[in-house]
């Protein structure tokens, strides 16, 4: 399905340095947040208290904010689960004081709101236990990482997967860096985000460079360049109608979703939105740059030499 098609290549490549320019400053800019102001990492990493309550009729998350904030726990994450009914809430820890008693502290606040408010279940999360979450999640991206090198350097050589990588990669640090900037609370669902933006955006890496592959075998005499660009060309209505339709599921979920999957949803937009530009607009100058050329993806065939009687 194609709703248009264009005759004429467009020259990606020849804006590669422009594009890429971009990348490393936004990725150094990343950087720079991340490094200074540091990821404002939720209960599940530094440990705390979760609690699960019910209310009788809807509850109001504002006034069960308020309530928090003047006991102090102005970090405290309250959002919904399941319905309206049921509501989480994240408390950081506080010192001297252990978990059992502030939820509750909490508990006994919110029943002087709302006196038919239960307790439904509540966890301690130790720092170790943080830590460890913390470890599980680098080594998650890591082999998630590794498995896509592998998997890319065998469908099509070392230049691609090198490529994929990198394109991939700046896409995590950069979601990093506006959580960084923004200090939007880092999560588990958030971890969750950037494994599938990973998955993801090498979908797209993926397309473009089987399109690469087909022009070298299929068309004889063309430059780098020039077949690069025709491969963009040709799947970037493919690549518009994807990604429209995708960020359209993720921006419903965005604003409609509820706090428990706004910042899930918040970064699977910008993921998404620098998954489409980096598989496009860095991946590909890499693989260019990195000397790829027909030799490298088509197979030459030997000629049988015919004794001469």
């Amino acid at each position: 399905m194609e709703f248009f098609k264009i005759k004429k290549d467009i020259p990606f490549m020849s804006y590669g340095k422009l594009t890429t320019s971009i990348s490393l400053l936004t990725f150094i800019l990343a950087l720079f947040f991340l490094f200074t102001r540091g990821l404002n990492l939720s209960v599940e990493f530094t440990g705390g208290t979760l609690m699960e309550v019910q209310y009788s009729q809807a509850a109001n998350l504002d006034a069960i904010r308020n309530k928090l904030n003047g006991m102090g726990l102005d970090q405290a994450t309250v959002q919904n689960y399941g319905s309206s009914k049921n509501v989480m809430l994240r408390l950081p820890n506080k010192k001297d004081i252990n978990g059992a008693s502030l939820s509750n502290n909490v508990l006994a606040a919110l029943k002087l709101e709302a006196p038919d408010v239960q307790l439904k279940s509540v966890e301690y999360i130790g720092p170790q236990v943080g830590k460890d979450l913390v470890n599980n999640g680098l080594m998650a991206i890591a082999f998630v990482c590794i498995g896509i090198m592998a998997y890319l350097a065998l469908r099509f050589e070392w230049r691609f997967a090198v490529s994929a990588i990198i394109a991939n990669m700046h896409d995590v640090v950069i979601i990093l860096g506006c959580f960084a900037a923004f200090q939007w609370e880092f999560s588990l669902t958030v971890l969750a985000a950037i494994l599938a933006v990973l998955g993801y955006s090498v979908n797209e890496s993926v397309v473009v460079f089987d399109r690469i592959r087909e022009n070298f075998r299929t068309i004889r005499g063309g430059t780098v360049s020039h077949i690069i660009n025709n491969a963009i060309t040709a799947t970037i209505s493919r690549t518009i109608i994807t990604h429209g339709c995708t960020e359209m599921m993720v921006l419903s979920m965005l604003f409609f979703g509820g706090a428990s999957l706004h910042y899930f949803a918040l970064a699977l937009t910008i993921g998404i939105l620098f998954g489409i530009y980096s598989s496009v607009l860095v991946a590909s100058p890499l693989v260019m740059w990195l000397g790829v050329s027909r030799e490298n993806l088509v197979k030459q065939t030997k000629r049988k030499e015919e004794a001469v009687v």
